[in-house]
């Protein structure tokens, strides 16, 4: 386990230890000041190709994260710091849809290889 994150009222955590690809798959975020957890994120965990779906994508996040900025920004809350935040979340989803058409043309896609 590890600690993450900027923010000083909350605690993200890593719930288990370096997978294969060399990341972690699970994470808890929880309130300091009431030691709640409020959240549990799994993450896919395996290729596809070699293991059937058991968590989500970094990119179903990043999308989460989008579709939020997205409606802050038709509300009074749109600023221009939200507008770039939006911009670098759509530029980092586009870079990894690029990471896996590369590898999709490679043959890799789904499995255990680079």
């Amino acid at each position: 386990m590890r600690e993450i994150g900027t923010n000083p009222n909350v605690a993200i955590v890593s719930l288990d230890e370096v997978g294969e690809g060399g990341a972690y798959h699970e994470y808890s975020i929880r309130n300091l000041k009431h030691t709640k957890t409020f959240a549990r994120i799994k993450l896919q965990k395996g290729p596809l190709k070699e293991t059937e779906q058991n968590g989500c994508f970094q990119e179903d996040l990043i999308e989460i994260c989008i579709d939020r900025l997205r409606c802050f920004q038709t509300s009074s809350f749109a600023c221009r710091e939200n507008k770039l935040a939006l911009m670098k979340l759509e530029e980092a989803l586009m870079w990894l849809g690029k990471r896996t058409t590369d590898r999709i043309n490679r043959g890799v896609e789904g499995k255990l290889e680079i």
